[in-house]
């Protein structure tokens, strides 16, 4: 495999931080590896491989082993010594805010979860009063753990709607109705760790390419749907925000010109109204208070545990042909939609989430069958679509991935 751009290190040009984030992302990205190979790797001489995993060592945020990791090449002489991360060396916490509820982790340096909590929350609450239970559950997950806190590199936050990404601040989030909220300040203040804020659907893409099936994609993007609908961009191992932080706002991209319903965002036409859940279940419930007798009517006037979008999914997987004709309708603009995206990005790689991937069997065939017709030149046909690898963890990952990139991975200051 041959490194990205993001991972070749230099002796001369670039600093000692740059080239000891070259070694660890590619120990992250390739595992257990001996030292003349990541000379090699990294274009970097033996010497200077030697001082800088000396330096990791001695810190416990590397291991050596004895022998060659099974499946290397054995060669004539005596094993070379593997050299691979340690993933309790440190942790990260992720805090995933969305809307009426939030979710706290733990996580190692290979972003897998060893504590996370979810909670509810009242929407009419004061931002300033979620942000402080949300710290009470961070305390509290961080406690549960028993780690060493010096061992925690800081906390990554997902948050719902437009963020300024440099200052923290939460700038706007209809749905919550926060505007202006400094929440990376607030938490910084309280917890005493750095805190980095970016878009939710943002980190869900980062932790795609850094821990996901985005792992070597050039250029990926993440798609979600669930109140709401955006993406996440990630471009050679780094998020693409654009200019003003609002790239990926593919929710309020116009896809009926005349007639749309009206948005959120005061617009009409958007994505936004023809694939969120507060709109599937708005339309079907209409359509099973004019169909009493249908499948669908039914499953929503169920009693059981199953949100609404699981209840229309299972009408749509037992058959009913309502629900099946109006999820096909609204899986084509979805492809539609990334269609579009493929012939602005051309992506290698197209991940769904949320909603989208509860109900892949149904919608991901129609999205990619539109995808690849609709795309410009035969660009789709090139571009794999699949779903989240991560599930319902997929936004505490993302922002558990926020935190290890910002001040572990990619920063530039030394571990």
């Amino acid at each position: 495999m041959t490194p990205s751009k993001n991972l070749l290190g230099s002796n001369i040009n670039l600093v000692k931080s740059h080239n000891i984030q070259a070694i660890l992302l590619s120990l992250l990205q390739e595992g257990p590896v001996s030292r003349v190979e990541l000379a090699e790797k990294l274009s970097l001489s033996n010497t200077t491989i030697t001082n800088l995993t000396s330096e990791l060592l001695d810190q416990g945020i590397i291991l050596e082993e004895q022998v060659e990791a099974p499946g290397k090449h054995r060669r004539v002489g005596r094993p070379r010594r593997m050299l691979q991360l340690l993933p309790s060396a440190r942790y990260a916490i992720g805090v995933h805010i969305g809307v009426g509820s939030f979710r706290v982790a733990v996580t190692n340096l290979f972003a897998e979860i060893l504590k996370s909590e979810i909670e509810s929350f009242d929407l009419a609450s004061p931002p300033e009063q979620v942000i402080h239970t949300i710290l009470q559950f961070v305390e509290k997950a961080i406690a549960a753990c028993d780690i060493d806190r010096q061992r925690v590199i800081g906390v990554g936050v997902g948050a719902s709607g437009l963020v300024n990404y440099t200052q923290g601040v939460n700038v706007l989030a209809p749905r919550l109705g926060w505007e202006n909220v400094p929440i990376q300040q607030i938490m910084e203040n309280q917890l005493h760790l750095p805190v980095c804020v970016d878009n939710n659907v943002r980190t869900m893409a980062l932790a795609e390419a850094f821990f996901g099936d985005g792992r070597g994609a050039r250029v990926l993007a993440f798609v979600y749907g669930r109140i709401g609908v955006g993406s996440g961009i990630v471009v050679n191992g780094q998020v693409f925000r654009g200019s003003d932080a609002g790239a990926g706002e593919i929710g309020h991209t116009t896809i009926i010109p005349q007639g749309g319903d009206l948005c959120t965002c005061g617009n009409t036409g958007c994505l936004e109204t023809l694939l969120s859940e507060p709109v599937w279940l708005s339309h079907l419930q209409e359509l099973a208070a004019t169909h009493p007798g249908s499948l669908i009517a039914t499953c929503l006037e169920s009693n059981g545990t199953e949100t609404p979008i699981e209840r229309i999914f299972a009408a749509a997987r037992q058959g009913d042909e309502l629900t099946r004709q109006f999820i096909q309708e609204r899986a084509c603009y979805l492809g539609i939609a990334i269609a579009n995206l493929v012939n602005v990005l051309n992506p290698e790689l197209i991940i769904l989430g949320g909603m989208f991937a509860q109900g892949s069997d149904l919608i991901l065939p129609i999205v990619e069958a539109k995808m690849r017709e609709a795309a410009f030149a035969g660009l789709g046909e090139k571009v794999r679509l699949v779903t989240t690898s991560f599930g319902w963890r997929a936004g505490v990952v993302g922002a558990a991935a926020l935190a290890l990139t910002t001040f572990f991975y990619q920063q530039r200051e030394g571990i």
